[in-house]
């Protein structure tokens, strides 16, 4: 079924490759079947600044869809990936027939714009370290396992600078910090959380020790 279905409606496309432009008409929404995409905006100087690293089982251009307007953002492909490709008509037959995927749908996009309000409260910390932690938390919340303790996604060291406004350096500070002690893991490219909670204990604790410096 699954193989049927990315022949009648999926594209491969190379890393690097440009899968919209921001400010392009969207009649599109994307589901990712496997590699990444990229979500940036781009500055008049020609610099990227990343929003998000989507994965396997994550759409991407749905806004333009659902709205009618262009692309707010650019996406491009990270890693070599398969997408299925879906139009405003077979959207509708879907959420009309499938209320799990309506309901799917509605819950991604409530996430985001519950991400979208965290990332606010990120950017009012001066520190890196609570800038880092709480937008991995925000990152977390937006592919958690289900139980919401859990969580797996995918970010650089750059993108995680850019999305809190601090040096690469300050961000792969931090970030190293949390694997050494052992709240953060690695694996083929993704960031793993076990516990979303433990990550605040550790803010704590790096709070107290600049405080008895």
């Amino acid at each position: 079924m699954a193989d049927n279905l990315f022949k009648k409606y999926g594209i491969s496309l190379k890393a690097d490759d440009v899968l919209f432009n921001a400010g392009d008409e969207g009649k599109e929404m994307y589901v990712i079947r496997s590699g990444a995409v990229r979500v940036v905006i781009r500055s008049r100087a020609g610099i990227d600044k990343t929003l998000a690293i989507l994965g396997p089982g994550e759409f991407v251009g749905e806004m333009s869809v659902l709205t009618n307007q262009a692309r707010s953002a650019t996406a491009i492909i990270e890693e070599d990936a398969e997408l299925l490709v879906v139009g405003v008509k077979v959207l509708e037959e879907m959420i009309v027939h499938n209320t799990e995927i309506a309901l799917r749908l509605v819950r991604k996009l409530a996430s985001r714009l519950v991400a979208a309000d965290s990332l606010i409260q990120v950017l009012l910390h001066r520190d890196a370290n609570a800038r880092v932690i709480e937008n991995l938390k925000r990152l977390a919340r937006l592919h958690t396992d289900g139980n919401g303790a859990s969580a797996r996604f995918r970010v650089d060291f750059e993108g995680m600078a850019e999305q809190v406004g601090i040096t690469r350096h300050e961000a792969e500070d931090v970030m190293m910090k949390l694997i050494g002690a052992g709240f953060v893991g690695q694996e083929g490219g993704d960031w793993i959380i076990s516990n979303v909670d433990d990550i605040d204990e550790f803010l704590n604790f790096l709070r107290l020790k600049e405080q008895y410096r």
